[in-house]
């Protein structure tokens, strides 16, 4: 036990900082520990509070007066009912549990009065560094807009982020009877109703807007009570024609709060005051009892307080990240609401179920497996074929399921000449299911390649080598597809293989480089390209063009377009590498130009039965460049020149960007992009398991999922998807000599582990 821990200040006495209370004081009744909280006892905001059973199981270990007194005033329920358009879809099996947050603080009040915590109501907490110099341990507990975390923001460097929809927490005077969510379509635009029980006779109730709807109706203009009854009339079925009620409500924009640190000294953030996490997934008071569960565990378990504050926030930090990545993820949902309004109606519901991703098609079937069923049935799955195995037509071209194999550059070839390793690599890929499977980049040009191991189409020795490529896919694994993607370098060329030093220049052997603009990759380090003139231009796209020729008499399925990534076409594209003041640069219309050019000559050399992608980087993740409305814009050209599908992915056009990695982190990309233009997608970016394939299309939100680190540790991953569920039907056939191996070999058994942490 960390011994230096005898006085204690907590300040603010909400959920996270009355529990750490409590807890500390219950380890070590000879602790002294004060509670500092500005309102009074019985003033508290918002209304309903939902827990877990994962952290009313870790109430039940650490404390089980708190637990069997929260025990005795939940409300519970199993139901979410999704409303739009008249049609209520319910999905059951969820596993409620709400209080009201009044009671919960009256619980947590007694709790700490009968353990001796001295709660000081009505009264400011004396300043972070005074508590800090005369207290072992002072809790910062003090919520989103936490004074210690500002006074103190060197040390904790807080990443405040305010989003774009305005909502308003109000509540009902009766009890719904499931988790509720309705959306009403107004003259001025979407609006969207969260609500949920918190005791017999009360309901949360928070009505949420884009800004500009909000503005448009008038809110910005209304006080609370007007605007409490405008929602009220709003949502008037919902309500069943009773009223709203407010308790001191205003319009508010949500802040997620991120710090790069937690402690300072002896001073420890927690709950809300260290992270938020938005409301749609019901976090804020869950984090903020975990936290305070983990640091009271942790001042157990280590030997002194630097140790303990390390050791709390090891733990808590992957978390707290993962919790916010999940609703960062439902947040943009809720914000994109109105992309998804015309998806029929299961879809819809299903898809608002999985926005955070928390919840999946497989999670979904296990919970209400009637209802996945119908969703199932209505997106077009045939009996017992889970979405990933339903075809999908592009053109003449129809894939027999929706899992592509993401280009993955090998670095390998000679003079451009693919060869054995990418007949092995594409090849054993292809036999392993996917329905279709993508080469390289694959240069236009020997000036056109990244690096000297990068395949290409510009000589009869590298078409014979990808004709012997196609061939032995469309032999040998009959049914699979294989595409070929299109690209040239640009400014990102002349560099040393992968492994010997990414986006490094040659030390010898350097080729001239060509961009839209003179701008180096790195300055200093990588070599300042041409910027192309009107020859140049004319060279390029007739290079794409002779490549798309060579491709199809190799017998391509389908041609992708390389409009990503920084290379040439991206180049053009991206506000941050075309600096051109000709008709070729400038506003978005005229960055898009040349690479529309390249499109139109591709699309004519390019057989009409067959498809054409086009892969575009939707976000520079960089101050100024392009942006996900921009990636809108691009798209929507790109198809009305022809593009059958947009594959989209981010990133990767200038050094110095700062992408938001995370679990399927592109997706959002690819989903604004299908649900505003209605164009099939293909999303890629950390999709690593069947379950997140099939949630994604059967959400809508992609019509193909790219992997590429998946299908480099499993080539059969496609067919070990197939076996796991249980699937053998034509939309995954083994091939015939692999047949034998297509049921999961027995595993040995593995043991849950005990719960790490009991306190007696």
């Amino acid at each position: 036990m960390a011994s230096d821990t005898r006085r204690i200040a907590v300040i603010g006495g909400g959920p996270g900082g009355l529990y750490a209370a409590a807890l500390l004081k219950r380890l070590d009744p000879e602790r002294s520990v004060t509670v500092w909280e500005r309102n009074a006892p019985d003033d508290t905001f918002g209304f309903g509070v939902v827990l877990s059973d994962e952290t009313l199981g870790g109430i039940e270990h650490a404390d089980p007066v708190v637990y069997r007194a929260l025990q005795a005033e939940f409300v519970r329920w199993d139901d979410i009912d999704i409303v739009h358009r008249g049609r209520t879809q319910t999905s059951g099996g969820h596993g409620f549990a709400a209080l009201g947050r009044r009671r919960l603080l009256e619980i947590l009040h007694k709790r700490c009065a009968s353990l001796g915590v001295r709660l000081r109501f009505r009264a400011e907490a004396p300043p972070a560094a005074e508590l800090a110099a005369t207290h072992d341990l002072v809790i910062a507990a003090d919520g989103v807009h936490s004074t210690t975390r500002e006074t103190y923001a060197g040390t904790f460097r807080p990443t405040v982020t305010t989003h774009r929809n305005r909502y308003i927490w109000l509540a009902t005077d009766f009890a719904f009877d499931a988790f509720r969510f309705e959306i009403a379509e107004t003259e001025h635009g979407v609006m969207q109703l969260h609500a949920y029980p918190f005791s017999a006779g009360a309901s949360t109730a928070i009505v949420e807007m884009r800004e500009e709807v909000w503005h448009a109706a008038g809110f910005d203009a209304m006080d609370t009570s007007a605007s409490t009854e405008r929602c009220g009339k709003i949502f008037a079925d919902a309500l069943g024609g009773r009223p709203l009620r407010s308790n001191n409500s205003s319009w508010l924009t949500f802040r997620t709060v991120v710090n790069a640190h937690w402690s300072h000294g002896n001073t420890v953030l927690i709950g809300d005051a260290a992270h938020t996490a938005h409301f749609s997934i019901g976090s804020g008071t869950k984090l903020a009892v975990e936290d305070a569960l983990a640091l009271a565990a942790c001042i157990e378990e280590q030997p002194d307080l630097p140790a303990a504050l390390a050791a709390y926030e090891a733990e808590r930090r992957p978390v707290v990240a993962s919790t916010q990545r999940a609703a960062a993820a439902s947040l943009r949902w809720f914000e994109e609401l109105g992309t998804y309004v015309d998806q029929a109606p299961r879809q819809f519901a299903f898809n608002l179920l999985t926005r955070s991703r928390r919840v999946t098609h497989d999670n979904l079937r296990l919970r209400d497996a009637d209802f996945t069923a119908a969703v199932e049935e209505e997106f077009g799955c045939a009996p017992g074929t889970p979405p990933m195995f339903t075809p999908l037509r592009l053109r003449g071209l129809e894939l027999r399921n929706r899992v592509v194999v993401s280009p993955m550059d090998m670095y390998s070839a000679v003079d451009g000449v693919p060869g054995d390793l990418h007949l092995v690599h594409l090849g054993a890929r292809a036999l392993g299911g996917a329905g279709l499977v993508m080469t390289e980049m694959v240069c236009v040009s020997a000036e056109g390649r990244i690096t000297p191991g990068c395949t290409g189409l510009y000589t009869p020795e590298q078409a014979a080598a990808w004709t012997r490529i196609t061939d032995f896919v469309h032999t040998s694994a009959p049914g699979t597809a294989i595409g070929i993607q299109l690209g040239h370098s640009g400014r990102k060329g002349s560099t040393k293989l992968m492994w010997e030093g990414i986006d490094q220049p040659l030390d010898e052997g350097n080729w001239p480089l060509s961009a839209a603009s003179p701008v180096p990759y790195r300055e200093g380090v990588n070599q300042v390209p041409h910027a192309l003139d009107r020859a140049g231009l004319d060279v390029i796209r007739n290079q794409f063009a002779a490549a798309a020729r060579h491709a199809a008499t190799c017998d391509f399925d389908l041609l992708e377009l390389h409009c990503a990534h920084g290379y040439l076409l991206s180049g053009f594209l991206s506000p941050l590498t075309n600096l051109r003041t000709d008709s070729y640069g400038g506003p978005l219309s005229n960055r898009l130009r040349f690479p529309l050019e390249v499109f139109d000559a591709v699309r004519a050399r390019w057989p009409d039965d067959r498809p054409m992608t086009v892969r575009i980087s939707a976000t520079d993740w960089a101050d100024g460049g392009t942006t996900a409305e921009d990636a809108v814009e691009i798209a929507r050209a790109f198809v009305a020149h022809g593009a059958d599908a947009i594959d989209v992915s981010t990133g990767q056009v200038v050094p110095d960007e700062d992408p938001e990695y995370g679990r399927s982190y592109q997706t959002p990309f690819a989903d604004r992009i299908r649900n505003t233009l209605v164009v099939p997608v293909i999303a890629v970016g950390a999709i690593s398991s069947w379950d997140d394939v099939n949630s994604l299309l059967l959400a809508g939100r992609a019509d193909l999922c790219a992997l590429a680190r998946p299908h480099l540790y499993d080539p059969h991953w496609t067919l070990h998807a197939a076996a796991d569920q249980g699937y053998g039907g034509p939309g995954a056939p083994w091939p015939l000599p692999y047949r034998a191996g297509s049921r999961t070999p027995p595993t040995g058994r593995t043991d849950a582990p005990k719960p790490r942490l009991t306190l007696g």
